[in-house]
């Protein structure tokens, strides 16, 4: 299944990873088209997160990793953290100030894949900036 993704000024191509992460992906799409904004992380590296507090998806664990890959998407499901959202644009160790944690990767990017940096340093130096998720 494919997802629009557009994130400040750019625009994105995904899959959702429905065969890894078949649980995180049917409760996100039950969701579409989900909106939020991105900010950079604190403790991770290079990447850019949604936080969403004490917000429910419903599921565990499946699929989920500590180092995602750029182009990436991860979904925390909260426990010993906030849930959040979180998409990799270059070396990410996910973390927060509890300790190492892991995210279900459940989308990865597809297209303008050079943009990633380009979005994440954007973040970091001018701020939030809005995302939203959709079907393509």
């Amino acid at each position: 299944m494919k997802l629009k993704i557009t994130a400040g000024p750019f625009v994105f191509d995904a899959v959702l990873e429905t065969e890894k992460a078949p649980q995180t992906c049917k409760a996100f799409i039950e969701r579409l088209p989900f909106e939020g904004q991105i900010v950079h992380v604190r403790w991770s590296g290079e990447g850019v997160w949604v936080p969403l507090g004490d917000y429910n998806f419903g599921v565990g664990y499946e699929n989920h990793t500590s180092h995602p890959a750029p182009g990436h998407i991860i979904l925390y499901p909260g426990g010993i953290s906030e849930t959040e959202i979180l998409l990799a644009y270059g070396g990410v160790d996910f973390s927060s100030k509890m300790g190492q944690l892991a995210g279900n990767h459940f989308i990865t990017v597809t297209s303008n894949l050079e943009n990633l940096a380009v979005l994440g340093n954007k973040t970091l130096w001018e701020g939030a900036q809005q995302i939203r998720f959709e079907l393509a």
